[in-house]
């Protein structure tokens, strides 16, 4: 009994059989000698830790500016609408660069002491970041000063006083 379905014939071997499809595999490319001198240049620690300390400063600068434009005024009821967007701006100003300073530092400080340890252990896993995480903790509070202080609790915290 035939069937008159063409796929129970292709099956049957009746009809000719589809090739299977061969994964595609990409050739290996080595680099070009631009890509390799543009790895040689970001491998080098202080190029990475200025790298590092710039988008650490943007990030605190934009931070600053959201954290700033939420400052409400204690005086917001006696205030006009000029004088509290002056007070908003000053606010957002003064937490920007207080907060882009502090997260240039810490990027600049953390970047340089990961690729330190990386080189001089000559691995790159996990223990680089945790050693270099403490050294940044340890170098941003050796100070000890109340301005320091001030600047972490106005960096992270949101809060105006120790």
């Amino acid at each position: 009994m035939a069937s008159s379905n063409p796929e129970t014939e292709s099956n049957n071997g009746s009809s000719i059989a589809k090739e299977p499809e061969k994964p595609q595999i990409e050739a290996f490319r080595m680099p070009t000698m631009e890509e390799m001198r543009a790895q040689e240049v970001w491998n080098n620690c202080a190029v990475r830790s200025v790298a590092s300390g710039v988008m650490g400063g943007g990030l605190g600068l934009m931070m600053g500016m959201f954290l700033g434009a939420l400052d409400n005024p204690i005086m917001q009821e006696e205030m006009t609408g000029r004088q509290q967007f002056m007070y908003t701006m000053r606010q957002m100003g003064q937490r920007s660069w207080s907060s882009a300073k502090a997260f240039a530092v810490m990027g600049l400080i953390f970047s340089a002491a990961e690729c330190v340890v990386e080189k001089a252990r000559a691995k790159h896993d996990t223990t680089n970041t945790v050693v270099a995480g403490c050294v940044t903790g340890g170098t941003m509070s050796a100070k000890g000063d109340e301005n320091c202080k001030k600047e972490y609790n106005v960096s992270f915290m949101g809060q105006d006083e120790v």
